[in-house]
């Protein structure tokens, strides 16, 4: 490893420093050195294939773990934009995809639909036991993005709407929107109806709480509609983010899932990123994307140049 190769791992081990305990207990020399004893020493040996949704903070997040790989020597094929995750984890689970960013509370969901677990530690520790064999989560991150269900201030002020449980005594008619897959996931219509006693209609709008999203709220055309808690346009629209005080969605922590063929170091790596990653960098980071139309690739380099990671 050259010097200043060398330079970067100390840089990222300083920056996880306390906020790991698997970095913290690495201070007795550079955690990521290939000769540090950790799996598979040879960094350019292999390739590995990062993936990301079809969701633009998701790239983003995919880009930082990419990008930092390849600033410590390993050699990444990005595979972004796959689609939702009835689509990628058939293709993670059969080891085409190494590395993925994903959401604990969505992603125990779908291995654990039943699951009684809401709190972070508790989804976290749950999932690290219902993956298959083959996959693993990388420590998560502080950084959350969850499904939440939005309504128009307007509405929120004339229906007395501000939490989940306020919406059955709506006296008229509520049409929810989001994407297809959100009309069957457990914190749907289905969950509406029996955790909150709410009926609702369910129109698909298929951009992720995009664009198309909010024009449909605004325009009355649907009455609530499920955009993921760090997006931007949240605020830029005054929506206002319905309280869930039953636990409908479960706690989601940004988390890497990934293959075999990810070593200790290269653990050590993204680890680090995903500690670094704070809810409100999220939050920026998506509004360069939506507000400026910066790239992926453009807002991931300058925030791990930003943060000292390389």
């Amino acid at each position: 490893m050259t010097t200043a190769g060398k330079g970067r791992l100390v840089a990222l081990a300083a920056v996880a420093v306390g906020a790991t305990v698997a970095l913290a207990g690495c201070a007795s020399g550079d955690p990521l050195d290939s000769g540090s004893g950790g799996e598979g020493g040879d960094s350019g040996s292999e390739t590995i294939i990062v993936g990301s949704q079809d969701y633009y903070s998701n790239e983003i997040i995919a880009e930082l773990y990419a990008q930092a790989l390849e600033e410590n020597g390993f050699t990444v094929d990005r595979q972004f934009r796959i689609g939702q995750r009835e689509v990628y984890i058939p293709e993670i689970e059969d080891g085409a995809i190494d590395v993925f960013p994903e959401y604990t509370g969505n992603l125990l969901q779908y291995y654990v639909p039943d699951t009684t677990a809401t709190t972070s530690d508790d989804v976290y520790a749950e999932l690290e036991g219902a993956l298959p064999e083959g996959l693993r989560v990388l420590e998560q991150s502080p950084a959350t993005d969850q499904d939440s269900y939005n309504v128009t201030r307007t509405f929120s002020e004339e229906n007395g709407v501000t939490s989940l449980a306020d919406l059955k005594d709506v006296s008229t008619p509520i049409t929810l929107g989001g994407n297809s897959e959100l009309e069957t996931r457990p914190y749907g219509p289905e969950g509406l109806k029996s955790v909150y006693g709410v009926d609702v209609a369910f129109t698909p709008i298929e951009d992720s709480g995009g664009p198309l999203t909010l024009k449909a709220l605004v325009d009355d055309q649907v009455q609530m509609v499920n955009i993921y808690s760090a997006d931007p346009n949240i605020a830029a629209n005054d929506l206002v983010t319905l309280e869930d005080p039953e636990g409908l969605f479960l706690s989601s922590n940004v988390v890497p899932v990934v293959s075999e063929k990810v070593t200790d170091e290269m653990a050590e790596v993204i680890d680090t990123v995903s500690a670094a990653l704070t809810p409100e960098d999220l939050v920026a980071l998506n509004a360069l994307s939506v507000n400026e139309q910066q790239s992926a690739d453009q807002i991931a380099s300058d925030w791990l140049a930003e943060k000292a990671l390389f």
